[in-house]
């Protein structure tokens, strides 16, 4: 017959140790890895209440850091600030951009479409000065529709303009026309777009400007007329 032996805990577990020893599992269970400004202050309160007086705490180094402490504290307030700020103006933006409908916008485009007056408008840069600058406003069939000789020109920019008329004053403009330089080895074209109505995409972006040229966001406008 094989005896069982029983050995027996030296430690006693009663009410007060148990409710100890969940505390202790619960503090054990906690992140170290963040600490806010009040736990900051309770850590250094504790420090300070146990330091040696032989050897006291660094002031130096206490007022550093409580400084970096203050600094990072001032960080997170100012990231939830702009946090604020940054859904106000989107909020905002949709109703701000709807106040451009009936308005023209100056975007980056080779292609012109007439206003509800019919005439074409725009601006090229010239990244040199150019002594013979010419420039042709072509139909979808690849005709000359308009021309606009403008001789010698500076480096800048150069608005051109057009009624969409002949010498007669018929209309012959009332299409997209692509605009084409002429005598400047490097050119940006912009044209003017009428802005025809505001888009606000389901997903929560940027309101998009709905113009004949295609759609836009109010960052993509050069000037505003």
């Amino acid at each position: 017959m094989t005896a069982v032996t029983t050995t027996s805990s030296p430690w006693a577990v009663d009410a007060s140790t148990s409710f100890t020893n969940q505390n202790l599992a619960e503090t054990t269970a906690k992140s170290n890895a963040s600490i806010d400004m009040n736990g900051f202050l309770t850590l250094l309160t504790t420090q300070m209440q146990h330091q040696d007086p032989f050897q006291p705490m660094d002031n130096n180094q206490m007022v550093a850091q409580m400084a970096q402490m203050s600094s990072l504290a001032s960080q997170a307030e100012s990231t939830s600030l702009l946090t604020k700020i940054a859904d106000s103006v989107s909020g905002s933006r949709l109703s701000d951009a709807a106040g451009w409908i009936g308005k023209s916008m100056l975007v980056e485009s080779n292609i012109a479409t007439p206003d509800r007056t019919g005439a074409y408008a725009g601006e090229i840069a010239l990244g040199e000065a150019a002594s013979s600058v010419s420039i042709d406003l072509v139909n979808a069939n690849g005709d000359v529709v308009q021309t606009f000789d403008l001789g010698a020109q500076p480096a800048g920019n150069i608005p051109f303009f057009w009624d969409g008329r002949d010498e007669a004053g018929n209309v012959i403009g009332g299409e997209a026309l692509q605009v084409k330089v002429r005598g400047a080895s490097s050119s940006a074209v912009a044209t003017w777009a009428s802005i025809a109505a505001v888009q606000s995409p389901a997903s929560g972006g940027n309101a998009q400007l709905i113009t004949p040229l295609g759609n836009f966001s109010p960052e993509d406008a050069l000037r505003l007329g």
